[in-house]
């Protein structure tokens, strides 16, 4: 399929680089200089806007922010929108997907929306996974291009249900790599080697994916390799506040992970990788 792939930066350019290999015709689309350095280096053209990228049957958005995916939409021709299925793999709250699927909807499109869970680790391998709601049949349409992205999960029929799951797992995200940091930085308290309490805990009953995928980075130093940053948890744990607000729903240890988030940005942290939150023990 010929695919527009919005958004290539730490976790969208393996993604693209997925589709591309399984042989789809992929264009990137992102304004960044870096962006468009490291495509090319994947065998990935890059073109800085979507009105540039030619015609395409897929609109893959995988943007930072709920306000980057307005600004697409409504920089977006409507031209260049009907009779196209857009993919909404952001993480951007349901709020924002329904929104913006109203306006892509008025102009002829169709909208799923698929948010993914895995981090960089699962991009790189396909297996990520899929949260996919909106309309069965444009679901199946859009197969061959998500299931080289991981395994899909439909989860219902209107776009804003799979934002809704990826609410639910950021709040886990963001307390489990919190807890993670706070563990470790208790072991090197007690004068213990962390390193070895890492290997000694993480396949116990004590484990957990984030911690065997950030503890290592945690012992690291600040220039560990970021694969998603102290901003992306400051936006995701503030996506789940805002969610439990407005149903009503109590998240105290949301609220604490949130404030660590927080402090490592203050901190100067917010562009550097998210196991870095360990610094603020």
């Amino acid at each position: 399929m010929r695919v527009a792939f919005v958004g290539v930066g730490a976790i969208g350019l393996p993604m693209a680089s997925r589709l591309l290999a399984a042989g789809h015709q992929v264009t990137g689309v992102d304004p960044s200089p870096g962006a468009a350095e490291r495509a090319a280096g994947a065998g990935l053209t890059v073109v800085p806007d979507l009105s540039s990228a030619g015609d395409a049957d897929v609109v893959v958005v995988m943007v930072a922010t709920g306000d980057q995916l307005g600004t697409l939409v409504s920089a977006t021709p409507a031209a260049q929108v009907a009779g196209k299925h857009w993919v909404v793999m952001s993480t951007v709250g349901p709020d924002a997907v329904r929104a913006a699927a109203a306006r892509l909807t008025d102009a002829g499109a169709t909208v799923l929306d698929v948010p993914v869970t895995g981090g960089v680790a699962r991009a790189r391998t396909g297996e990520l996974t899929l949260f996919a709601s909106g309309p069965e049949d444009a679901i199946a349409t859009v197969t061959p291009v998500l299931e080289c992205l991981g395994t899909i999960r439909e989860v219902g029929d209107d776009p804003g249900a799979g934002q809704a799951i990826k609410v639910v797992n950021q709040h886990l995200c963001s307390v489990h790599i919190v807890a993670a940091a706070e563990a470790l930085a208790l072991a090197g308290r007690l004068g213990l080697d962390r390193a070895e309490v890492l290997s000694l805990i993480e396949t116990g009953a004590a484990g957990s994916w984030m911690l065997s995928d950030r503890g290592p980075r945690m012992l690291q130093g600040t220039d560990v390799e970021v694969t998603s940053t102290i901003g992306i948890f400051v936006k995701d744990s503030g996506l789940v506040a805002d969610a439990a607000a407005a149903a009503g729903a109590d998240a105290p240890l949301l609220d604490l992970a949130r404030e660590r988030y927080l402090r490592a940005a203050e901190a100067g942290l917010l562009d550097r990788d998210d196991s870095r939150v360990v610094e603020t023990y």
